[in-house]
């Protein structure tokens, strides 16, 4: 059974609420060589890491005693012999070590060795839109395989963004979400979430205003498309 594999029978075993210690036990046993050499291009890069982020979220929240402000600190996914947390995963692997609060624009230029090896060669922007935090305002979550994920993430983007687009006429405003502030620079800025919205919602946004929606952060856990 490839890594790929596995992280989707993780984040079914978290769907079904079923016990997820056969798969964490294979994820944590690997070996550091076999991790590296079996994800050896983005799409099972972000197929793998996108499955265990969305199921390891789910699993500190309900199956251990990580409070919800640490969560996305607290180094308690063990990966081939490592420990890593959410954030790494988000940040590091899947961001190719941005700093986190630098709006997408910033390296982060304490990143380890570690991280680095693992982490993608291109940042993908449709992440943000498979990512769950089990907030109300976060994407669903869907399985990822590294043979379909191009056209997986596709329709994550546009049904994310169909739920969370207005198109204010009278006002002249696109009110969007808050994602594309938080990550502008993985968006390409401005002009580059204006491209991705005509692009993907074939929206005409030179007569409007952006406006970022407020954030919901009420919890919406076991979110599965």
């Amino acid at each position: 059974m490839t890594l790929n594999q596995i992280s989707e029978k993780l984040l079914l075993a978290v769907k079904m609420k079923q016990s997820t210690d056969e798969w964490t036990s294979q994820l944590s046993s690997i070996h550091y060589a076999d991790l590296i050499e079996e994800l050896k291009d983005d799409n099972k890069k972000k197929a793998f890491w996108i499955n265990c982020y969305n199921a390891y979220y789910q699993i500190l929240r309900n199956n251990t005693s990580v409070a919800k402000s640490e969560i996305y600190k607290a180094k308690k996914i063990e990966i081939a012999g490592g420990f890593y947390s959410l954030d790494d995963i988000e940040h590091g692997i899947l961001r190719k070590y941005r700093y986190k609060f630098s709006f997408g624009y910033l390296p982060n230029i304490f990143a380890s060795r570690n991280i680095k090896n693992l982490a993608v060669d291109k940042i993908d922007y449709r992440i943000h839109f498979a990512l769950n935090c089990g907030a109300a305002s976060c994407p669903p979550i869907a399985f990822y395989s590294p043979e379909k994920i191009n056209a997986q993430l596709d329709m994550s983007t546009l049904s994310f963004l169909e739920g969370e687009t207005d198109v204010l006429e009278a006002e002249k405003e696109i009110h969007i979400t808050k994602l594309f502030q938080w990550f502008l620079g993985d968006f390409g800025g401005s002009k580059g979430i204006r491209s991705i919205l005509s692009k993907t919602l074939k929206i005409d946004t030179k007569p409007f205003k952006l406006v970022y929606k407020p954030y919901s952060w009420e919890d919406d856990l076991g979110n599965f498309v």
